[in-house]
């Protein structure tokens, strides 16, 4: 069904990469949410309405508010497929994450008020009637929910779209929280001379797993918009495509930022031997952000760093770095250079530094200055510090 409404409604639709056919994929899938959404609410707010059940009133409030949360998908879409300008020179496609952000308030809004009202109807309890048509209606909406979910994951797979991640998962909660109401439904059916008020703490059930799921979407989407570590993908990637050069010495300083699906911006730094031609070297740099520009869709940077190969070099740097695993085996360096003076010789180099590491900046330069006068005291570390 999913490939069926693809072939149909998204032209040229084995084409994700095109801004446009991801936009005509988020239309597709926000106006059957939007439609299947106010069919649901719409049902489940009439019948809650004439039984007087709170659970299912609420749940049919969920529905209607995940019409306007697929309503705020397709405005996303439409704006993330608009090309860059001046004012936005890296593309708009960064607005699905805004578009999560504001679903995540929306489920969380939603799951504040019914959880009020569930608390309310604890206190002073009203009985809701049961009803067949409840069970009906509720059932039927636990497989419209199922269907909803199937396809925003599968959608949001393909595409690489958060936005349909995370209405994926708010219809699978939806699937819960309406599982739960049909469980509530069925035992005051089953048991009318119940005692206690089933339903609203189901509500209160409910209204949790709701807050949860909000909660949940929110913290992903924060970490998207405040900007976060590269995915060990990406940097696989980069470190692969790296690896098939020999005459690429090594590879640090990578700084990934993701501007939205697609839209993935790196810059590097790679040594060379600083003996070799300098035009074979950088032909070499051109060929690798090629490489990653046109067969991964990461536009990169890179920086060429050369450095010396000879025996003394190599067999001091090795010497330093025995030295600092003593420190942390955490610890690495690059850019290593070697100067050599009348009175003293300068070790140059940058120190790469997880940031699980507390220790300062300054504590870390005197540990491994003093590591390294073990060797020679003649050896003088100039130190750069970088905080990976």
């Amino acid at each position: 069904m999913v490939e069926l409404l693809s072939r149909w409604f998204v032209k040229n639709h084995e084409q994700i990469e095109n801004p446009r056919v991801r936009a005509s994929y988020g239309t597709m899938v926000s106006v059957v949410g939007i439609v299947l959404n106010l069919l649901l609410s719409g049902a489940k707010i009439a019948v809650g309405a004439l039984f007087a059940s709170l659970s299912i009133l609420a749940d049919g409030v969920n529905n209607l508010s995940d019409a306007g949360s697929q309503l705020i998908s397709l405005l996303s879409f439409r704006i993330a497929a608009k090309p860059a300008d001046r004012e936005h020179p890296f593309g708009h496609a960064r607005i699905e994450y805004v578009a999560s952000m504001i679903v995540s308030f929306l489920i969380l809004l939603v799951g504040a008020e019914l959880l009020k009202e569930s608390i309310r109807k604890i206190i002073t309890p009203e009985p809701p009637e049961a009803s067949w048509i409840s069970v009906a209606v509720l059932g039927g909406a636990i497989l419209v929910k199922l269907w909803l979910a199937h396809l925003n994951r599968k959608i949001g797979k393909k595409i690489d779209s958060s936005v349909m991640r995370a209405t994926a998962a708010d219809s699978l909660s939806d699937v819960l929280s309406t599982g739960a109401v049909l469980i509530a439904t069925l035992v005051s059916l089953l048991f009318p001379s119940l005692g206690w008020n089933l339903d609203a703490y189901i509500g209160v059930a409910v209204s949790l797993f709701i807050l949860y799921s909000g909660f949940k979407i929110f913290l992903e989407t924060k970490n998207a918009i405040l900007g976060e570590a590269p995915s060990e993908e990406v940097v696989k990637t980069i470190e692969s495509v790296v690896s098939e050069f020999p005459d690429a010495l090594g590879i640090h300083d990578l700084v990934v930022h993701n501007y939205g699906p697609g839209h993935i911006i790196a810059a590097l730094h790679i040594e060379v031997d600083g003996k070799k031609d300098v035009f074979d070297s950088h032909d070499m740099i051109d060929l690798i952000e090629h490489k990653l520009r046109n067969e991964h869709g990461i536009e990169a940077t890179i920086h060429m760093d050369p450095i010396l190969r000879d025996e003394e070099t190599l067999a001091l740097r090795k010497e330093v770095e025995n030295a600092i695993k003593g420190i942390s085996p955490d610890l690495r360096i690059h850019d290593f250079r070697l100067v050599k003076g009348p009175t003293h010789s300068n070790l140059i180099f940058d120190v790469a530094v997880p940031f699980e590491i507390k220790a300062s900046d300054s504590e870390l330069k005197d540990q491994i200055s003093s590591a390294i006068s073990t060797i020679n005291p003649t050896y003088f570390a100039v130190i750069q510090v970088d905080r990976v």
